[in-house]
């Protein structure tokens, strides 16, 4: 089984003159191949939330998952030690709003543009079993059929008709594997956003593809 979390960082507005507009806009996925795979990187998020988060002698508030922008570099260089063994890649769209001329109203309608170029970019063709897409729960109800259609035309070339393609979205406290494409995504951001690059470092030889728009 092909595991596909997607999740991104920054904002889609593109009225660069008001203060909290980012720059940059920035969608990513974590391919996880396997169950084991997928398991022991579940198993990295909880230790690393138990051990790191939730230590024994500092449990006055229960932290229940990890975030990209309130977790420190100790705490996401630790997290990668337990990810450093497992097969895993990512793939980002980096868009720099500046020089982006798409001007489109629809905010939904931009996200999944800017989403199909990651995900048109993944080596789907290699699954032979069954492809699941795991998205964070932040669009309307609308916005979600809209994106899961906009998808499933967009993939359906590149997925064997025998193989079974499916779409959740998901809360991020209920997704170990939707926390760790942000600690990810979020580290892709602050390197083009801000240049810290002190995180996006430790994991980079893992961006097996980054794609920056405009081309």
């Amino acid at each position: 089984m092909l595991y596909v979390y997607l999740d991104e960082s920054g904002d889609l507005g593109l009225n660069l003159e008001h203060h909290s507009t980012t720059k940059h806009f920035v969608i990513a996925v974590l391919i996880v191949k396997g169950s084991d795979n997928n398991r022991m990187m579940i198993n990295a998020v909880k230790k690393t939330i138990r051990r790191k988060l939730n230590p024994k002698n500092k449990r006055k508030r229960i932290v229940k998952e990890l975030k990209g922008t309130h977790t420190t570099l100790e705490v996401k260089k630790y997290f990668y030690e337990q990810m450093k063994d497992i097969e895993f890649c990512i793939y980002t769209v980096v868009v720099k709003k500046d020089s982006f001329n798409d001007r489109r109203r629809n905010q939904a309608r931009l996200y999944n543009y800017i989403a199909s170029h990651v995900l048109n970019g993944i080596q789907l063709e290699e699954a032979n079993n069954s492809v699941s897409l795991i998205v964070d729960k932040s669009k309307t109800r609308p916005e979600i059929t809209q994106f899961n259609r906009y998808v499933k035309n967009a993939l359906e070339g590149k997925i064997k008709p025998s193989v079974p393609f499916n779409i959740n979205h998901m809360e991020s406290h209920s997704s170990h594997g939707l926390q760790a494409i942000d600690l990810f995504c979020h580290g892709i951001f602050e390197k083009h956003e801000r240049e810290r690059n002190d995180w996006y470092e430790t994991f980079s030889d893992r961006i097996k593809s980054i794609v920056f728009l405009p081309k």
